[in-house]
């Protein structure tokens, strides 16, 4: 169990999509919507070595700002780049720490005083703290998998888990969380939407998407790292970083995004809304132009979860696999698709209006 776990997870790292770092721009324009909701709690980024995560840089600054009760973080092993990218400070209690041969370790913060006595806190003071203290900062036994015991123990501790986990073990990654019952605001890539474990969670209300989900995000990668679209990257600074398309917020917080109305001003009309050949529902290409009068399933984009307010609209099904996922039987054929007019139509969610207005 525990080879195949470290195999998996070594594979994972060793793919270049696995390899990359949140700016910390895109990490403050995300969690400026959630303050009140991290109080007093206990924050774990469970895939955040400290000397690279702008996540730990983010919370550790924001320490007393967010009135966090403590903050935890854990680092893996197997990094190719640890210590070597953003070098934010040396830690007593650790050993010395090369890009070669990075140990695993975590860090625990409990207060964050104003230790250089400047009239701020901030992460200078974080760094003092850790010069200083040999208790908030240890190696781990293990390889800190998100998976192994002495992880799975801190996550136990763990209120809110915040973090940008391996793409490759998303699915791994959520279902543990889920397992524990905890709170969360991590990133991951759009396609993730389609994986009927991730959809089976939106379906059922468990998971939904965070705010700044449009725009390009770029993200920091090792200067070897390989980019064969000239469009996807760029160097500033001597700072190498990537465009990895569409990212998105995935998150069981609550926001005030999601319970806006989404407003429509279409009528249904069937020479606009075509059936499609094998569900009984309507094709709806653009989720602006879902008419506010149709009491039937529509299929809409993917797009869609990004307005999606579960006050106003009922999440039936996917099209990919509506046979695990929807109610009552849509399909027809034995396409894995829906079509219309013999073409396929790229996925589609499959919703149903609460609020009809006629």
């Amino acid at each position: 169990m525990a080879k195949s776990l470290n195999k998996n997870l070594h594979q994972a790292r060793a793919a270049k999509t696995d390899e990359f770092y949140t700016q910390l721009v895109d990490i403050e324009k995300e969690l400026k919507h959630y303050k009140e909701q991290f109080r007093g709690k206990i924050v774990y980024c469970n895939c955040d070595d400290p000397f690279e995560s702008n996540f730990f840089k983010y919370f550790a600054a924001n320490f007393n700002t967010l009135g966090l009760k403590k903050l935890i973080t854990t680092s893996y092993s197997g990094s190719p780049v640890a210590g070597s990218q953003l070098p934010l400070f040396e830690m007593k209690g650790l050993k010395s720490i090369k890009p070669k041969d990075a140990e695993a370790h975590r860090i625990e913060i409990n207060k964050v005083p104003d230790i250089n006595k400047d009239g701020a806190i901030n992460i200078e003071d974080v760094k003092r703290l850790l010069e200083h203290n040999a208790n908030v900062s240890a190696p781990l036994k293990g390889n800190g998998d998100f998976r192994s015991s002495e992880c799975i123990e801190l996550l136990k501790q763990a209120d809110i888990v915040c973090t940008n986990p391996p793409f490759s073990l998303f699915r791994e990654y959520v279902a543990q969380l889920m397992e524990y019952n905890k709170k969360f605001l991590i990133l991951g890539d759009q396609n993730a939407i389609t994986y009927k474990e991730i959809f089976k969670f939106i379906k059922e209300n468990r998971l939904w998407l965070g705010y700044d989900n449009g725009g390009t995000k770029w993200f920091q990668v090792p200067m070897d790292y390989d980019i064969p679209t000239e469009s996807r990257k760029k160097i500033v600074n001597g700072v190498k970083y990537f465009s990895m398309g569409r990212i998105l917020w995935f998150t069981n917080l609550d926001t005030t995004k999601r319970h806006e109305e989404l407003v429509l001003y279409k009528k249904y009309n069937p020479k606009e809304y075509p059936k499609y050949d094998n569900y009984d529902a309507i094709e709806v290409s653009r989720y602006s132009d879902i008419p506010m009068d149709y009491e039937g399933v529509m299929g809409v984009p993917i797009t869609f979860l990004d307005k999606y307010n579960p006050d106003q609209f009922e999440i039936v099904g996917w099209s990919r696999h509506n046979d695990q996922n929807m109610d009552g039987g849509y399909w027809k054929g034995g396409k894995s698709d829906a079509t219309i007019n013999g073409k396929e139509v790229y996925r589609r969610i499959l919703i149903r209006n609460k609020k009809v207005k006629k």
